[in-house]
């Protein structure tokens, strides 16, 4: 199988490489920056974004959430099944 990744430099503008689930803590950050959030089961999504700011959104079932996210708060967060898209 060919693999259109190889030899490719990762890019912010996508796409991801990888994606991981998220466990929202109010206290430790994501391993890593995520370039997106995935969110199957809609709700409130409490995070501190790439550029330090704290913001709270509701999203839908099955969301995207283009926007650089350092930390998903377990505090005010009731959106579930929540991943990061993440550059590996």
């Amino acid at each position: 199988m060919s693999n259109p990744f190889a030899g490719r430099e990762p890019a912010l503008s996508g796409p991801a490489t990888d994606i991981v689930p998220v466990t929202p803590s109010d206290a430790t950050d994501l391993g890593q920056v995520a370039l997106a959030l995935y969110v199957e089961t809609g709700g409130t999504l409490s995070i501190v974004t790439e550029a330090g700011q704290s913001r709270s959104v509701t999203v839908v079932d099955f969301s995207i959430l283009p926007v650089g996210v350092r930390r998903v708060n377990q505090t005010g967060t009731s959106a579930g099944g929540i991943h990061a898209m993440v550059l590996a």
